[in-house]
C-alpha cells in the first residue's frame, strides 16, 4: 500500500514537473509576449521575466520592443525639375503596441519597408533636385510623417528616417561642377575688380597728396630705392622723376628777357670774330 502511494506521488510528480516545463516561458527584458488562447488574442501582455502559460491551449508569440534600423533600397525617380536620380534612406522604427502589431498586419517589417520605399519614390517626384541636395532636414520630417501615418494603425511608431546618398547621373555632375566653377570665378574677378577700385582710390589720394608736397615723392623714391637695394642685387635701377624734368622746363621758362638777349648777342659777336678770321 505504502509503495503504490509512493508511485502514484511519484507519478504525480512527474507529471506535474512535466506540465511546469510544458507551461514555463521567459519573456526577456526587450520583448512583450502576446497570449492566443485556442486562436483568441488574450487581453493582457505578458511583461518581462518568467511567466506561465496553458500548454497546447495557449500560444505565446514575442514581439522586440527594440528600435529597428532597416535600410530602404535605393529608389530611382525622376525629380520636379525632370532629373533622374537614385535616392537610398534609413528607417528608424519600434513596436508601441505588441498586440496591435501581431494581430493588425501579417509581417509589420515587411510593410513599413514598402511603405518606405513608396513614400521615397513620391519625395523624390515632389521635391527638386536642389531640395534633396540642401535640404534634407525638411524631406526626412515629410517622409517621416508619410510613413508614420499608416504604421500608427499597425502599433509601430516611426522614430527617425534619414536619407543616406543622392545618386546623379555623370552628366549631372559635370555640368554642376562647371557650374560651381564658373560661379568661384566670378566671385574672384569681382573681388579682384574691387581691390583694383580701392588700390586706385588710394592711389589718387596718394598723387594728390604728393601734387601737394613735391617732396613728398622724392621721399617716396628714397624710400623705393632703399626697399630694392635690400635685396641681394647686381643691378640697381633708379627712376627719374618726370617731376625733376616739369621743374627744370619751369625754371627755363622763368628766365628773365635780359639775360636772352645777352646770349643772343655774345653769339652774333663770337660768330662774326670766327668770319673774320676765316
Amino acid at each position: 500500500m505504502v509503495e503504490a502511494l509512493v508511485a502514484a506521488g511519484a507519478a504525480l510528480a512527474s507529471v506535474g514537473a512535466v506540465y511546469a516545463l510544458a507551461a514555463a516561458r521567459v519573456v526577456r527584458q526587450y520583448e512583450r509576449g502576446v497570449v492566443f488562447r485556442l486562436g483568441r488574442l488574450r487581453p493582457e501582455v505578458r511583461e518581462p521575466g518568467f511567466t506561465m502559460i496553458v500548454p497546447f491551449v495557449d500560444r505565446l508569440q514575442k514581439v522586440n520592443m527594440q528600435i529597428v534600423t532597416m535600410p530602404v533600397p535605393a529608389q530611382e525617380g525622376i525629380t520636379r525639375d525632370n532629373v533622374t536620380v537614385r535616392v537610398d534612406a534609413v528607417v528608424y522604427f519600434k513596436v508601441t503596441a505588441p498586440a496591435e502589431a501581431v494581430v493588425r498586419v501579417e509581417d509589420y517589417r515587411f510593410a513599413v519597408s514598402q511603405m518606405a520605399q513608396t513614400s521615397l519614390r513620391s519625395i523624390i517626384g515632389k521635391s527638386e533636385l536642389d531640395d534633396l541636395l540642401s535640404n534634407r532636414e525638411k524631406l526626412n520630417q515629410g517622409l517621416e510623417l508619410m510613413i508614420d501615418s499608416p504604421a500608427v494603425e499597425w502599433g509601430v511608431t516611426i522614430d527617425r528616417v534619414e536619407i543616406k546618398d543622392v545618386s546623379l547621373p555623370e552628366t549631372m555632375k559635370r555640368s554642376m561642377a562647371r557650374q560651381a566653377e564658373a560661379d568661384r570665378e566670378r566671385r574672384a574677378r569681382v573681388i579682384n575688380a574691387d581691390a583694383e577700385l580701392q588700390a586706385s582710390k588710394k592711389l589718387a589720394e596718394a598723387a594728390k597728396e604728393m601734387s601737394e608736397q613735391p617732396a613728398a615723392l622724392q621721399l617716396r623714391l628714397l624710400q623705393t630705392v632703399v626697399a630694392v637695394a635690400a635685396e641681394k642685387n647686381s643691378t640697381l635701377v633708379l627712376p627719374f622723376p618726370v617731376e625733376l624734368l616739369r621743374f627744370l622746363e619751369r625754371a627755363q621758362q622763368q628766365l628773365p628777357p635780359a639775360a636772352g638777349a645777352e646770349g643772343a648777342g655774345g653769339a652774333e659777336g663770337a660768330a662774326g670774330a670766327n668770319s673774320g678770321q676765316g
